[in-house]
């Protein structure tokens, strides 16, 4: 099975957010309908199940094809989507309207506050987690494909 490792390589990449993600989607369902927390469940979660998925598809197959030159951990490869993904998405939130950077903090869809202090303990633990995620489960697969 040494053909197609980039196709191996990117369904690897899907497998772990296409697990997570309908998971992700209950918890906005509680907090919406049974909370009855105003958040806009479909400006908030459609998108993502869209493009996170893809993302790591895309970014397994630029380890693939990196790691010869790079000779980067893959858990370090990992962790470098919220790198560049953050700012993409507090772009993309400001510029739809989800996102408002205020004084005291930011605000997701004109009711829930963050704080600017929890930022970045908040980063700090999405590296974490997206190392680990990649360290384990994503190299896991790529070892189990052949493609590691």
């Amino acid at each position: 099975m040494k053909t197609h490792p980039y196709l191996r390589a990117y369904l690897a990449g899907i497998f772990v957010p296409t697990l997570v993600l309908p998971l992700i989607l209950t918890v906005f369902f509680v907090i919406r309908f049974v909370l009855k927390v105003p958040v806009p469940i479909e400006r908030a979660i459609i998108f993502p199940i869209a493009v996170v998925p893809t993302v790591f598809g895309l970014w397994n197959m630029l380890y693939l094809g990196s790691h010869e030159r790079t000779h980067l951990p893959i858990g370090l490869h990992g962790a470098l989507i919220p790198l560049f993904g953050a700012p993409l998405m507090a772009l993309g939130g400001s510029c739809l309207g989800m996102v408002a950077f205020g004084t005291g903090g930011i605000t997701y869809f004109q009711t829930i506050l963050l704080p600017y202090a929890l930022i970045a303990p908040l980063f700090l633990c999405g590296l974490a987690g997206y190392y680990l995620v990649w360290k384990y489960i994503v190299s896991f697969l790529n070892r189990v494909l052949g493609i590691a």
